[in-house]
């Protein structure tokens, strides 16, 4: 398979993957057993273009952030997403330091789907009935900023989709938990990014081949261009629709990739068909 259509692939992934809460690095994980595999820079990178194209999607909160940071209400705003943001950077920076690595193994992840995926049903029939409210809290800063941490340990746990179900968990309406969560993960992931890419620039590790950038360059767009189409369509579809669709998507996928592991499926055609009857089943 030509390279650029791998780049390609795995770009429309992590476009579709990265604020939907689903994982994206669980599903890159799962591609790349199948694909060949790209290196920790390339997807940090395509990762940084998904993060980077759903900041047109914010509008209004852009001119709030740029036009009325006087205001109190938007300086208390800025205020928890900074907090948010650092108490997931500084955990993360700590892990960093001490060499902590995902597992790359596909069992993990079909755990952290499943899980997830129960959660998701559970906490949305928990919450029918409920009063939502439109505030973040303080206690919703912390959780959000723990859970982006969880995220990044546990592949499989969806960074938004932790965020967004502590969120909810804890009163918040299904809007302005999908919007906070979005709002932090940008600086959390672009942060994250950036670091990598610093690593990998001026300290890059012996006998690692050197990074095509044209390829690198290729997925960022297709991420971006498909984050935006995603989210654009997420912001909308939250304001009528419960996430149970996605729990059931967790799940669905996580079964069937425990199969795939119990099996031993190993060919690159069943492995293909048992994921495209993943995907048909769980839509």
């Amino acid at each position: 398979m030509p390279i650029w259509i791998v780049v390609v692939i795995l770009g429309i992934i992590e476009g579709i993957t990265e604020f939907l809460p689903v994982s994206s690095t669980g599903h890159l994980l799962i591609a790349e057993q199948w694909l060949p595999r790209q290196s920790d820079l390339f997807n940090i990178v395509i990762q940084c273009g998904a993060v980077i194209a759903v900041l047109p999607l914010f509008p209004e909160r852009l001119r709030q952030f740029v036009f009325r940071w006087r205001e109190p209400g938007t300086q208390i705003y800025l205020l928890k997403i900074l907090v948010a943001f650092v108490i997931t950077g500084a955990c993360g920076f700590v892990l960093d330091k001490k060499g902590a690595k995902l597992p790359e193994t596909l069992l993990p992840v079909a755990i952290a789907l499943f899980v997830g995926g129960v959660l998701f049903v559970l906490v949305e029939k928990w919450l029918q009935g409920r009063v939502h409210q439109s505030e973040v809290t303080w206690t919703i800063v912390f959780a959000v900023g723990i859970g982006q941490l969880l995220a990044a340990v546990f592949p499989g746990a969806s960074r938004s989709g932790a965020t967004i179900l502590l969120a909810l968990v804890l009163g918040l309406n299904r809007v302005a938990a999908t919007e906070f969560s979005f709002l932090v993960g940008i600086p959390t992931m672009l942060a994250a990014g950036g670091w990598k890419i610093f690593k990998a620039l001026h300290h890059p590790a012996a006998g690692v081949p050197a990074e095509n950038w044209a390829m690198v360059g290729l997925g960022f767009v297709v991420a971006a261009v498909v984050s935006f189409i995603a989210v654009k369509w997420l912001l909308r579809y939250v304001q009528t629709h419960t996430f149970v669709v996605f729990g059931w998507y967790r799940m669905v996928l996580a079964v069937v990739i425990g199969i795939l592991l119990l099996t031993g499926v190993q060919s690159h055609r069943e492995a293909r068909t048992a994921i495209r009857h993943t995907l048909a089943a769980a839509h």
